[in-house]
C-alpha cells in the first residue's frame, strides 16, 4: 500500500477580523460556485459542455465587473478550488455516480473554503491563511505525524457556530498490521448496536434518545420564535444546533472506537450489505436507524480496513442470515422481528436470533471470499444471481 492521505481536524477560535474574513470567503465561494453552475447549466441546455478552464476564465471576467468586484477582496485560491469541486461534481454526474449538481444555499449549505499550498503558510506549528496577518488559534488536540506538511487546508463552520480546520497530510505512520487468522461476522441491530459471531453483544448507546427531552424543549422554543432573521430566532436555532452537534460528536466517537477495535483484532470482517437509505423510509424505525448510524459504521470500517491491510466482506442483503440455522443449514419459513430466540425444528438447536445471524454472515462471507465474488458481491455470476444467493440455495434442504 502506498502513502495514506489523512485529514487531521482541529477546532480553532478566530479573532473578530479572522471570522469576518472567513465569512466573506464562504460567501464568495458560494457565489462563484452558483455562478459557474448557472453558466454550465445554460450551456448544457444549448448542447454545449463547459469545463474547468472555461469557468476559470469566466471567474477572471466576473472579477472585472463592477457588480462582482467584491470577489477580489478574498483569496483567489478558495474560489479556484470551488470551481474544481464543481468540475468533480459534473464528472460524477456524467459517470452516473451522483445526481445533477445543486445550487448552494446561504442558510442550508455547508460553510467551507479550501486552501492549497499557495493559500496558506504552515511553520513551526502555526497556520496562517492568505489575506490574514495572524495565525489561527488552533487547539492541537493531537499532534500531526512527524514531518507532516499539509497539502490542503479546509476551513469550515458548522451549524452550531464552531470553527474547524482540516489539514490533509501524508501519514507515514499508517502501515498494514500483522496478518492474523481471526475473522468475525457482524450483525447490526437496534436492541444491540452490534452482535458478533463470537457471541459478544455491544450495547446501543442511543445517543439521540439521551438528549431527546432537551432537544424537544429547544425545538419547541425555536418554533415559538417569529420566522425571519431576528436575534431571538437565531439564538434558538443555535441552541438546537448545539444539541444536535453534541449528539453527533458522541456517536462518531463511539463508532471510531468500535471500528478501530474490530480492525485491529480481526483479519476478515463480514457485514451485511444493507440499504440504509431505503430502510429509513419505515416511519416506525427511521429515528432509531438514523441514531444507530449503520452507514457511517460501514464507511469507517471499510477505510480503516484498507489502511491496515484487513478485508471487509459485504454479504448480499437478500441472504437469509436470520432464518438460516447456523448448525444444520435448515431455512425457516418465517422469522418476524419480535422473535429474538428460536429453536430449529431439524436439529433442535436453540438460537439467539442476532448471534445466529452473525455466525451465518461469517460463514457466508468465507464462502464468498473462497469463490472470488469480491468485497461487495453483486450480479457477477453467469445466472444473474450473486454468489451469496447461490450459496444460500446450496444450503437449503
Amino acid at each position: 500500500m502506498g502513502r495514506v492521505k489523512r485529514a487531521f481536524k482541529y477546532r480553532f477560535y478566530p479573532t473578530g477580523a479572522q471570522a469576518a474574513e472567513l465569512s466573506r470567503t464562504f460567501g464568495c465561494v458560494r457565489k462563484v460556485y452558483n455562478l459557474a453552475l448557472a453558466a454550465r447549466t445554460q450551456a448544457w441546455t444549448r448542447q454545449e459542455r463547459v469545463n474547468y478552464n472555461q469557468t476559470s476564465a469566466l471567474l477572471t471576467a466576473w472579477k472585472k465587473t463592477e457588480e462582482l468586484a467584491f470577489l477580489n477582496d478574498v483569496s483567489s485560491v478558495p474560489l479556484q478550488q470551488t470551481l474544481r469541486h464543481l468540475q468533480s461534481a459534473f464528472a460524477n454526474f456524467f459517470s452516473k455516480r451522483a445526481k445533477y449538481p445543486r445550487f448552494k444555499s446561504r442558510k442550508k449549505s455547508r460553510k467551507s473554503a479550501e486552501y492549497t499550498t499557495s493559500g496558506f503558510r504552515f511553520r513551526d506549528g502555526r497556520l496562517t491563511l492568505a489575506k490574514m496577518a495572524e495565525p489561527l488559534d488552533i487547539v492541537w488536540s493531537r499532534p500531526l505525524p512527524t514531518g507532516a506538511k499539509p497539502s490542503t487546508v479546509t476551513v469550515s463552520q458548522d451549524s452550531a457556530g464552531r470553527w474547524f480546520v482540516s489539514m490533509l497530510c501524508d501519514d507515514l505512520t499508517v502501515k498494514p498490521l500483522s496478518a492474523t487468522d481471526a475473522a468475525v461476522g457482524v450483525d447490526v441491530g437496534l436492541n444491540h448496536l452490534l452482535t458478533l459471531s463470537t457471541g459478544e453483544k455491544i450495547a446501543n448507546p442511543r445517543h439521540e434518545r439521551r438528549d431527546r427531552a432537551r432537544l424537544a424543549k429547544a425545538q419547541r422554543a425555536l418554533a415559538r420564535k417569529a420566522k425571519g432573521d431576528g436575534a431571538n430566532r437565531r439564538k434558538a436555532r443555535l441552541e438546537v444546533a448545539k444539541i444536535h452537534a453534541r449528539i453527533a460528536d458522541r456517536r462518531r466517537d463511539g463508532l471510531h472506537k468500535l471500528t478501530t477495535r474490530l480492525v485491529r483484532e480481526n483479519q476478515t470482517i463480514v457485514i451485511e450489505d444493507l440499504t440504509v437509505r431505503n430502510m429509513v423510509r419505515n416511519r416506525s424505525l427511521a429515528r432509531a436507524i438514523s441514531d444507530a448510524a449503520w452507514a457511517e459504521f460501514r464507511s469507517l470500517l471499510e477505510y480503516k480496513a484498507q489502511w491496515y491491510g484487513r478485508e471487509v466482506i459485504a454479504v448480499d442483503r437478500f441472504f437469509p442470515s436470520s432464518k438460516l440455522c447456523s448448525v444444520c443449514g435448515t431455512l425457516q419459513d418465517k422469522m418476524p422481528l419480535h422473535v429474538r430466540t428460536w429453536t430449529c425444528a431439524a436439529c433442535g438447536t436453540t438460537h439467539d436470533r442476532d448471534v445466529n445471524a452473525a455466525r451465518n454472515l461469517l460463514a457466508a462471507g468465507r464462502a464468498v471470499s473462497a469463490c472470488g465474488a469480491g468485497v461487495r458481491p453483486q450480479r457477477r455470476t453467469p445466472d444473474g444471481q450473486s454468489a451469496m444467493k447461490q450459496e444460500a440455495l446450496r444450503r437449503e434442504p
